[in-house]
C-alpha cells in the first residue's frame, strides 16, 4: 500500500512546550516509532506541519538589526529543511539500511488568489493580547484571537501543483522513505517564462498533503494531530466524535477554519479524487486509524 502521514505540529511541539531543538527531538522519538511500522509494511511518503518553526524563524529574521527580514517562503525552506532533517534523524535509528529521503517541495499557487487579501493561517507562538497588538502596531501583523489567545495569521493560498512531483515519484518508486512538501511546501508562483519566484505566503498543510497523495497515487492519508478526529458541536457539551463518516456528511457540517476545516476538506478531496482511505487521528493512534478502529475515517 501506498500510504501519504501527514504529521501535525504537535508531532514536534506539544501545547504549551517550548520550541526548543531538544523538545522537537524528543517528540520525534515517539512519532517515529509509528511511521518505522509503517515503513516496514508500507511505500511511506511522511509530510509535517511547520507553523511554529516557520513563526520562530520570522521572529529571528525580523529581530536581526540592520537587514531586511527574510521573506516567508525562505523561511518555510528553512523549516522544511530542519524539521526534514530532525524526522530522518529519528527513522534512520529504526530504519536501518533504508534509503531516506528529504527533498525540498516547491508548490505552485496563483498570485491572485483571493487568500492574500484574507489571510487566516496561524504561525508562530501565542500571545496575551496586549503583546499581540503591539506587534499588529509595530510590524504590520494580521493578528487573529482564539479562546482568549492571539497568533499571527498569513495569507494561505490554494496547492495548486507540485513542482518536485516527478522526483518524488521517482524516489518512492525505487524504495525510498520521502520526506516532503513539508509545511505545505514552498508557496511560489510559475511565471509565463515558466521561472519560479517565491510568494510571501504559507500553504495549508492539510491540502498540500492531499494534492500529493493524489498526484501519487496513494492508496491511503493518515492526518495525524493532537485530537482524537472529527468531532460535531466540538467545545460544547454535545460533542461527538464522528468515527466512520462520508464526504457528503462532512461538507454538510462546518468546522473551525483555523483547524480542524481544512483537514476535513483535505480528506474530503482526497477521497473524492480516487484515494481508497482518508484517516484524522491521534499521532499515536495511527496503527489503529489505518485499520478502522480509531480517530474518523472516510472510505471510497
Amino acid at each position: 500500500m501506498r500510504l501519504v502521514v501527514a504529521l501535525g505540529g504537535n508531532a514536534l511541539i506539544r501545547r504549551g512546550e517550548p520550541l526548543e531543538a531538544e523538545v522537537q527531538r524528543a517528540n520525534l522519538a515517539r512519532a517515529a516509532d509509528s511511521l518505522a511500522t509503517f515503513a516496514q509494511a508500507h511505500e511511506l511518503v511522511v509530510t509535517h506541519g511547520n507553523g511554529p518553526q516557520v513563526g520562530l524563524l520570522a521572529l529571528q529574521s525580523e529581530a536581526l538589526k540592520g537587514v531586511a527580514p527574510y521573506p516567508l517562503d525562505i523561511l518555510g525552506a528553512e523549516s522544511e529543511g530542519m524539521i526534514g532533517y530532525l524526522i530522518e534523524q529519528a527513522l534512520e535509528s529504526r530504519l536501518p539500511g533504508r534509503s531516506i529521503v528529504t527533498l525540498l517541495t516547491q508548490v505552485a499557487v496563483r498570485r491572485d488568489d483571493p487568500a492574500f487579501k484574507r489571510p487566516s493561517k496561524p504561525i508562530g507562538p501565542w500571545y496575551r493580547e496586549i503583546e499581540a497588538r503591539e506587534l499588529a502596531r509595530a510590524r504590520g501583523w494580521t493578528m487573529l484571537e482564539e479562546r482568549g489567545r492571539w497568533r499571527r495569521v498569513v495569507p494561505s493560498p490554494e496547492p495548486l501543483s507540485i513542482v518536485e512531483l516527478r522526483a518524488i515519484r521517482l524516489l518512492v518508486d525505487s524504495g525510498a522513505l520521502v520526506i516532503c512538501a513539508g509545511g505545505g511546501g514552498i508557496p511560489v508562483e510559475i511565471l509565463p517564462s515558466g521561472a519560479v519566484r517565491g510568494v510571501e505566503a504559507v500553504i495549508d498543510k492539510d491540502l498540500a498533503a492531499a494534492l500529493l497523495a493524489r498526484e501519487l497515487k496513494a492508496d491511503a492519508l493518515l492526518l495525524l494531530t493532537d485530537v482524537e478526529g472529527v468531532f460535531l458541536d466540538w467545545g460544547t457539551p454535545m460533542a461527538r466524535r464522528l468515527h466512520e463518516t462520508t464526504v457528503a456528511e462532512l461538507r454538510a457540517q462546518a468546522f473551525a477554519a483555523g483547524s480542524m476545516a481544512p483537514k476535513v476538506e483535505a480528506v474530503c478531496r482526497f477521497v473524492e479524487g480516487g484515494g481508497r482511505f482518508a484517516g484524522i487521528g491521534r499521532l499515536e493512534n495511527a496503527a489503529r486509524i489505518l485499520e478502522g478502529r480509531s480517530g474518523t475515517v472516510l472510505r471510497r
